[in-house]
């Protein structure tokens, strides 16, 4: 596995939020950080109907646009009594004209599993895929998750997407009630991220 010592990284988001969870998990390691929000990038279609793909798709682009090395998530939550949807198309369930609307996600993916009458618990995952891509064109993959079954109604305000109808296992509480840096240590990410870091950034 290839270790990682150039001193500046490109983070592929436009997610104000996610690049300080990743600046605050890259602090030790003296690495500056960088968006692709920060630098007007553009945003490349997520043509792959897996994590992985559409990670690489972002990584390698914001290589190609800046010949930094870059880091891409892609993420989504698996409900099982869905056939594992929404999955990759997280995001794609909250599009409106007017933008990402999760609210409606939410009550539209429960309303499903309602006529489906799907039996409790209705089990699920988060998963997150981290590609790290260098500007040579060779790249790392990491891949994290966290357990739970969603619920309803909704539940918290902290959080984002489909956090507050997602409960982690062992806990009594939704990612939605879950204070942020909490949630930081156990989330999906988190999983990943401690992957890239053992394995990439590591002594």
């Amino acid at each position: 596995m290839r270790q990682f010592s150039e001193k500046k990284l490109l983070i592929a988001t436009h997610n104000q939020g996610k690049l300080e969870e990743i600046e605050r998990l890259l602090a030790p390691f003296g690495v500056a950080v960088v968006s692709a929000g920060q630098l007007n990038l553009d945003e490349p279609d997520e043509t792959e109907d897996n994590f992985i793909g559409n990670a690489r798709i972002k990584a390698h682009a914001a290589v190609k646009a800046t010949g930094l090395p870059a880091l891409a998530d892609d993420s989504g939550i698996e409900i099982d009594a869905l056939d594992g949807a929404p999955g990759v198309y997280t995001a794609d369930w909250a599009e409106t004209p007017n933008g990402r609307d999760f609210v409606m996600a939410m009550t539209n993916t429960w309303q499903k599993l309602e006529d489906a009458v799907a039996p409790y618990p209705r089990t699920a995952r988060f998963r997150c895929t981290l590609v790290l891509a260098w500007p040579d064109g060779h790249d790392e993959i990491f891949e994290g998750q966290i357990d739970g079954a969603v619920t309803w109604p909704l539940r918290g305000e902290q959080g984002h997407g489909y956090d507050p109808i997602f409960m982690p296992d062992g806990y009594d509480i939704t990612l939605g009630e879950m204070d942020r840096w909490k949630k930081n240590e156990i989330s999906h990410r988190a999983d990943a991220f401690n992957k890239l870091v053992n394995g990439c950034f590591g002594e």
